[in-house]
């Protein structure tokens, strides 16, 4: 299964010949300093976000600007046209509000990827029209009215609806992409092995592509980048392939994992990686 996406001079393809790493840094959540900076509208903090997860190796970006006071639906096209003069990266608009989606697709060029449809009447009802309409594809998050389910049944149920209902309006399976979300292992004893286990079945049913925000596993404990480098392999190992992740602390755990699987022939680009951050390791 490929899923491409593409900014105005660069195709991105998700598929399972290599992982490809969605860079969270745009993303005010628990940033307070971004936070301040949106709500004044000084962007010059998101501009070098996007330069040093280009240099870490992120290959799209993830834009949420979801912070108290301030206008999403203003300001997300705002920033998509800034990141689009400043990198050449295909970009995943983060927001709950299908408003400020619409807005960031109208100044769009290229292909996007939207995060995210849930299987709630309301989001199915206002984000998927919007992935048909503009050509994007869409993360489906397996939650509803319910919340998030701690059961791999329920996470299953959700993720049918939601990829029934994308057919019905004739959004292609390549257009959807699932994060099979993971909760905390530090709250949740068994919220990585759900996951893990969801991922087998997406995987196994679907063939889709598949995300995850892969340091939420570890908040709230220490070692946390140990926490998420051995969990990001499990991940990938059980069909992940795009993962949300900061690049510059995860990256060579993910080049090792798709060394181990057979995804880099001869060792070429973990040895080329290596070599120019032989202080990483």
């Amino acid at each position: 299964m490929e899923t491409r996406l593409s900014s105005s001079t660069k195709e991105v393809i998700i598929s399972e010949k290599r992982t490809t790493l969605i860079g969270e840094r745009i993303n005010p959540t628990g940033k307070k300093k971004l936070a301040e900076a949106l709500k004044i509208g000084d962007l010059e903090i998101i501009r070098q976000e996007a330069r040093n997860q280009v240099l870490a190796g992120a290959d799209i970006l993830d834009v949420n600007v979801g912070a108290g006071g301030v206008d999403e639906v203003a300001m997300l096209p705002q920033v998509v046209k800034l990141l689009m003069a400043e990198t050449d990266m295909p970009l995943c608009l983060d927001s709950g509000d299908g408003n400020a989606i619409e807005a960031a697709l109208k100044v769009y060029q290229g292909k996007a990827l939207i995060n995210s449809v849930k299987g709630t009447e309301h989001s199915l009802g206002q984000v998927l029209p919007l992935v048909k309409d503009y050509g994007a594809a869409v993360i489906i998050l397996p939650a509803d009215e319910r919340g998030i389910p701690r059961d791999v049944e329920t996470r299953m149920e959700i993720i049918d609806r939601v990829i029934e209902r994308s057919a019905k309006l004739g959004i292609s399976l390549n257009d959807l992409v699932v994060d099979c979300l993971v909760l905390s292992v530090g709250v949740d004893g068994h919220g990585g092995v759900v996951t893990l286990e969801t991922i087998r079945r997406v995987k196994e049913t679907y063939g889709v592509n598949i995300t995850l925000g892969a340091s939420n596993i570890s908040y709230g404990l220490p070692g946390r980048e140990v926490i998420n480098g051995v969990f990001l392999g499990m991940a990938i190992a059980a069909g992940c392939t795009c993962p949300v992740v900061d690049a510059a602390k995860v990256r060579k755990y993910i080049m090792a994992a798709d060394l181990i699987l057979g995804n880099d022939r001869f060792s070429k680009q973990y040895l080329k990686y290596f070599r120019a951050n032989e202080n990483l390791f």
